[in-house]
């Protein structure tokens, strides 16, 4: 009986881990799930201010930024600070700092 009680404890400890790694997995998806919110609205914001300022704004454009930063602060309240330092690569094509440029003795 010995043998069957530690398989049945050893079974009881994997299950227990399997749920932990399923929740660590189920905030991983809701943390990659409002990052990629926030990047919507953030450039959703973006092209609002940008129309705003370059005369091609509509009627709209001031309620839709107000509406914008009001859903970007609700989000920023439930998920935390929002980081949109890196949300979008540089468009360059360059080799960031410390990167081999590829094969091949080419640049752009």
């Amino acid at each position: 009986m010995a043998l069957m009680d530690k398989m049945k404890a050893q079974a009881a400890q994997l299950a227990q881990k399997a749920q932990e790694a399923g929740k660590a997995g189920q905030s991983k998806i809701g943390d990659v799930q409002a990052k990629r919110r926030a990047d919507g609205l953030l450039r959703d914001l973006g092209a609002a201010v940008y129309a705003q300022r370059s005369g091609s704004a509509t009627g709209d454009t001031s309620s839709e930024i107000d509406r914008l930063v009001a859903e970007l602060t609700k989000l920023e309240t439930e998920s935390g600070p929002l980081d949109a330092t890196d949300s979008v690569e540089p468009a360059t094509g360059a080799a960031k700092e410390g990167e081999t440029p590829p094969e091949g003795g080419f640049t752009l």
